[in-house]
């Protein structure tokens, strides 16, 4: 399903899915949109999540899942991206700006612009 879709003509992926296939993926797609949020702001968004879990089940998960075991593993997997995958993340998208449309956003102000700005687009 994975090489099919990036047969197509357009395709778009949210989220870096598998470090399996998230490198093929850069590598054929001729655009990038990389959301380079501050650390803390993550972590921000876990805590979010979490307390608005003890009311609602944080949406996407799965039913019954443990939150508070989720909440640790999404602290968790911050850290490992935050050391691990932005750096790699930073050094790719800055080379592809040779050869690529790259929009490379730092803040959440930076993303309302651009997707005013995509939305005027087409």
């Amino acid at each position: 399903a994975h090489d099919h879709l990036l047969q197509q003509e357009q395709w778009i992926v949210d989220g870096f899915g598998s470090l399996d296939t998230v490198w093929q993926r850069l590598d054929v797609a001729d655009t990038l949109v990389y959301l380079d949020m501050a650390v803390l702001r993550h972590y921000w968004w876990v805590t979010k999540r979490f307390v608005k879990g003890l009311w609602v089940p944080p949406e996407g998960w799965p039913e019954n899942s443990p939150l508070v075991q989720g909440t640790l593993n999404s602290y968790n997997t911050v850290w490992l991206c935050h050391k691990k995958l932005t750096p790699k993340y930073r050094t790719y998208v800055e080379a592809a700006k040779a050869t690529k449309q790259v929009y490379h956003l730092r803040s959440p102000q930076e993303v309302k612009h651009f997707l005013q700005t995509m939305v005027t687009k087409f």
